[in-house]
């Protein structure tokens, strides 16, 4: 015994002597996580790897051609199936609010993605046994000659349960990830911290490359009919990235789960609304905050005190009551709250104008999806005499991703961050923004500036396409090759795409981990993909609005039905360019009265937009 309390005191004494994290971070076994042992790029190179390598694969294996999937082998229309696509991927986006909330409340972001990947790798085995024995019949269909015979209830019932498990697995599983690899990375660390904000580029990238392969290779199989052999490939790369993901457990950082968020929330709100009589202090040391210095009991590292919604510093206030409260074993978090917890509340009411800036430029990143693909059928789509899908132009998108990517990284980061050390008093630098070229603000403010650009030109693209209209395709039904200008000429418009999407989506990727409260980690980055969920539901029902107006008098409206020379395709992109400016102003706004969150131990200058 006497030896074993020897051995457990030396490991403890060299624990000591070993650098741990300042963020708060604990290693598998709960123990505060030590700098060599865990994290950095050792584990994130791991969460790269699975997420967006492999699971981007999984997903989009299955999404990039489900509509036709619906059409060819489940026998559904072509309306019914884009609905059903619709609602399925807007599904997705709502399910990855729920992984945020059981992150961040009680699983913890580790267990959270293991579990919701589960999930993701049955739904997708599901998918291929029910595809492959009991919808592909008879044998070979589903290409683009042999449809599939009718299918029972049951069977349709199993497909559909299958997509959405899918749906569950991805959705609450994405916005956890993102954040999980970024917790790798103490932010404290001026080293480490640079390797965080790097993190999040490379996210994006290896998303996007996990895409280009199921844009590519696995959609040309699918086209061919072989929709088994696509989804068992899905649900291969899925089981590979789980296997992957729990391997480097014990590499990997942690933050504990901070309890209920609606909870803390709702008491701001009720004990703020019972003082409304009570006077101000009049400094902030009247205000209450819990004892242990650099921590808070209840939502993670300590945040200092802002100004700005005076009206729920009430519930921080001091009373006499309050004071007897303590004195007999505490006072009622309803009556009584700590300015940590009346900071979170504010920080999310900063956060909202700022995301609710980005839903327009979701709006256009659609486009890219929808009426670019039908724009690209309208043209000539053989170079040299080998065809061109449409949808493949999509292939432009991703290139441009990764070469910004690099652009930004090793060349436009680097120059605005020595532009900004050499014009910055000395006085108003710190650790945390010294590596920072670009802030995340004004980044995503860039995005939108090219989100105007590319819709630009998108719309000068279709001028020229209908000039080049064939007078013998005036009666098309679906209106292919209707023009004689190359479906090259689109390249601009998918590479500004791309590049918008370095600064927009990488950015606010960056904005709401590092703004949003300790708490709502998880919450921040699904308030990402909530951004693109809401933006398909607008970019509906602007184009439902766009053809109620512009096919009064029995006008075939600017997006007609069939033949796309008919109509003024080029007006309503103009007219997306210019909603996306005026919402830069907004945005532009809502920016320069932003105001940064401040913790305890991080020194955070308290700025908005800087132009």
């Amino acid at each position: 015994m006497a030896f074993l309390e020897v051995r457990s005191k030396v490991k403890l004494e060299e624990r000591e002597e070993e650098e741990c994290t300042l963020d708060g971070t604990v290693d598998w076994k709960g123990q505060p996580a030590i700098k060599g042992k865990t994290g950095q790029w050792a584990a994130g190179a791991i969460i790269l790897a699975v997420n967006q390598g492999l699971a981007t694969l999984a997903f989009f294996g299955v999404g990039v051609n489900l509509v036709l999937f619906l059409t060819r082998v489940v026998g559904q229309n072509n309306a019914d199936a884009a609905n059903s696509v619709s609602k399925w991927t807007g599904t997705v986006y709502i399910f990855s609010l729920v992984g945020a909330f059981l992150s961040d409340s009680y699983w913890g972001r580790f267990k959270t993605c293991v579990i919701f990947q589960a999930i993701f790798v049955i739904g997708l085995a599901a998918l291929s046994l029910s595809s492959y024995m009991l919808l592909i019949r008879p044998g070979g269909c589903g290409d683009r000659q042999t449809q599939c015979g009718p299918h029972s209830s049951l069977e349709t019932g199993l497909f559909y349960l299958s997509i959405y498990l899918v749906a569950l697995g991805n959705g609450g599983y994405q916005p956890n990830i993102a954040t999980f690899g970024a917790d790798q990375f103490d932010e404290d660390d001026p080293k480490e911290g640079h390797s965080k904000v790097a993190f999040f580029s490379y996210f994006y990238l290896a998303l996007n490359l996990g895409s280009l392969f199921s844009n590519t290779i696995l959609s040309y199989f699918e086209d061919e009919g072989k929709w088994a052999l696509g989804f068992w490939v899905s649900t291969g790369s899925a089981f590979a990235a789980l296997i992957l993901f729990l391997g480097g457990s014990t590499q990997y950082r942690h933050f504990r789960p901070t309890g209920n968020p609606i909870t803390r929330i709702s008491q701001v709100v009720v004990a703020s609304s019972r003082k409304l009589r009570i006077p101000m202090p009049t400094s902030e040391e009247g205000l209450y905050e819990v004892k242990d210095k650099g921590q808070c009991a209840d939502n993670g590292r300590k945040m200092l005190h802002t100004h700005g919604f005076k009206f729920l510093d009430r519930a921080a206030c001091i009373t006499s009551r309050d004071l007897e409260d303590q004195e007999h074993g505490g006072s009622s978090p309803w009556r009584l709250c700590s300015v940590s917890q009346v900071e979170e509340v504010k920080c999310i009411l900063r956060l909202l104008p700022i995301w609710l800036c980005t839903i327009i430029y979701s709006v256009v990143f659609t486009q890219m999806a929808s009426l670019f693909v039908e724009q690209g059928a309208a043209m000539k789509t053989t170079v040299s005499g080998f065809p061109v899908p449409p949808a493949s132009m999509s292939t432009f998108d991703i290139l441009s991703v990764a070469a910004f990517v690099f652009l930004y990284r090793h060349v436009i980061d680097p120059i605005a961050t020595r532009l900004r050390n050499n014009t910055t008093s000395p006085n108003k630098n710190n650790n945390n923004d010294n590596h920072k070229g670009l802030t995340e603000l004004q980044r995503m403010g860039i995005g939108l500036v090219i989100a105007v650009m590319a819709m630009i030109s998108a719309g000068v693209v279709e001028i020229y396409r209908l000039r080049h209209s064939l007078t013998s395709s005036s009666s098309c039904t679906h209106c292919e090759g209707s023009s004689s200008l190359s479906i090259l000429w689109q390249i601009p418009q998918y590479t500004l795409i791309g590049a918008s999407e370095v600064f927009m989506y990488v950015g606010q990727l960056e904005f709401f981990n590092d703004q949003a409260p300790d708490g709502l980690k998880s919450l921040g980055s699904a308030l990402c993909m909530t951004s693109i969920s809401i933006g398909n539901y607008v970019s509906s029902l602007l184009v439902m609005m766009v053809m109620r107006i512009s096919t009064e008098n029995h006008l075939p409206g600017w997006i007609p039905a069939g033949n796309l020379n008919r109509g003024h395709l080029d007006r309503f992109y103009f007219l997306l360019a210019a909603l996306t400016a005026v919402d830069l102003a907004v945005y532009v706004a809502c920016a320069r009265w932003y105001r940064c969150i401040k913790r305890e131990g991080k020194c955070q200058v308290d700025e908005g937009f800087q132009v």
